[in-house]
């Protein structure tokens, strides 16, 4: 009988790698701590709950690294991606879905599975037998933290991670509001207006970036550090590094125009993306934020078109544990301290659903190929998977390694590419015809490795 492969968390990578080693036809025990234990972030007990944003970025992959992820994914057959585009939100040229029917059916079909047993309960150690996937996420409870600083010898790093708020659609004013995607992007006239956008002045804009800098905060607990992932920062935080600095972020006015003032170009833009699939709910886009609550519903509805906003939920903060991958693991993301173990996910030090979901697919199938005695080739730095699992293991630099997102600088140069801005796009669609061309190399040299190994 196949051994069984034991998985740690069911969040994307959890609930990725789960997939494809039940398709490989591999065993396997899921387990799930929630709704037994909470979290500060989880509402629910499904798997693959998101709890931030509800959008997995750009779905562009001819130009966009993150794009390109997911069309890897899909053509691995990737759950998560299946499962996003069924539930598919207007978002412009992002990939955004309804949260949660999103996540029930993920739930669903991993309980559906035939080689897929969920057991909720938490782990709370490293087990020295066994296959074993640890995909425990950023919320990683505090005594499995502690069995890993025990293991590796190296305590998990940390930073603090922030939430955005989300406000009910019919609180928003739209004659001060108006709906359009920026530059108008999107095959459809639903994905064309996406974002509700919110004009400010340069006065409003100024005033509003005095409150965020003034407003009451979060408070860490003793001994905690906030050391801040910049793709994830807090608006006061951004505010705090220049005044300017939101306004060629998040609140960046480019690509818009005003239709209820279309002479005068807004000073700044607040946008709005939908989060559910009945368009009732909106989330603050790039709006995570560690202020107090009450501070939090006077600064936002200081924003045009939000001074009457009802909010379906407030931002928060949380620790976001990850481990020195590049110290820790090997080329197969096993942990070299007790090889019998692999970790995946965004406690890996990569940062994003799709990301976290594109590291638990590869350590299902590594996991999947090794317990039916395959081999398997590396995976090539060249694609979006091997660009971010060879950043994690070995290409980061491990005294200053912080979580990374997919990005064209991670992989190899093209030879013969013009270099800098007017190259850019050549350069990026060369980028992803390479990697699209190896990956799908890849894929069919691993799956007919594990073929032969079951003949």
């Amino acid at each position: 009988m196949t051994e069984p492969l034991h998985i740690v968390g069911g969040g994307m990578a959890g609930s990725e790698a789960a997939w494809q080693a039940a398709n490989a036809g591999i065993p396997v025990i899921l387990h799930e701590m929630r709704p037994k234990t909470g979290t500060f972030a989880h509402r629910t007990g499904d798997l693959a709950e998101m709890v931030c944003s509800n959008s997995f970025r750009s779905d562009d992959d001819e130009q966009n690294a993150v794009g390109l992820l997911h069309w890897e994914m899909r053509a691995a057959n990737g759950l998560i991606m299946s499962t996003a585009d069924r539930h598919r939100l207007p978002a412009g040229g992002a990939l955004a879905v309804d949260r949660d029917p999103f996540a029930a059916d993920v739930t669903a079909q991993l309980k559906a599975h035939p080689n897929v047993t969920v057991s909720y309960e938490e782990i709370t150690d490293l087990p020295e037998t066994g296959h074993w996937i640890f995909a425990t996420g950023p919320l990683t409870s505090p005594a499995l933290a502690d069995a890993i600083s025990k293991v590796t010898g190296t305590g998990a790093l940390a930073f603090f991670d922030a939430i955005a708020p989300i406000v009910y659609a019919e609180s928003i004013d739209m004659s001060k509001a108006w709906l359009q995607s920026r530059y108008d992007k999107g095959e459809t006239e639903e994905e064309r207006t996406a974002y509700i956008n919110c004009p400010m002045t340069k006065d409003q804009h100024e005033a509003f970036i005095d409150a965020l800098l003034t407003a009451d905060k979060a408070e860490f607990h003793e001994g905690e550090t906030a050391g801040y992932f910049d793709g994830c920062l807090p608006i006061e935080v951004m505010a705090e590094r220049g005044r300017e600095t939101l306004r060629h972020g998040p609140m960046k006015p480019v690509g818009l125009t005003n239709p209820h003032d279309p002479e005068n170009k807004p000073y700044a833009v607040v946008q709005l993306r939908r989060d559910n699939k009945l368009g009732t709910l909106y989330n603050i886009v790039g709006f995570q934020t560690k202020m107090k609550y009450g501070a939090q519903t006077d600064v936002f509805r200081m924003i045009p078109g939000l001074e009457n906003a009802r909010f379906a939920r407030l931002g928060g903060i949380h620790r976001n544990t990850f481990l020195n991958s590049p110290t820790l693991l090997d080329a197969e993301m096993r942990l070299k301290a007790r090889p019998n173990i692999r970790f995946a996910g965004q406690v890996t030090g990569v940062e994003g659903y799709v990301e976290s979901a594109a590291m638990g697919l590869l350590a299902g199938r590594l996991a999947a190929a090794e317990i039916l005695g395959g081999s398997v080739p590396a995976v090539p730095q060249t694609t979006a998977m091997g660009a971010l699992v060879t950043h994690i293991t070995g290409g980061a630099e491990a005294k200053t390694f912080q979580p990374m997102n997919v990005n064209f600088g991670l992989f190899p140069p093209l030879d013969g590419v013009r270099g800098g801005r007017r190259g850019r796009k050549d350069r990026y669609k060369g980028y992803t015809d390479r990697a699209k061309d190896d990956w799908q190399g890849w894929l069919a040299a691993q799956e007919t490795s594990v073929a032969d190994v079951g003949a």
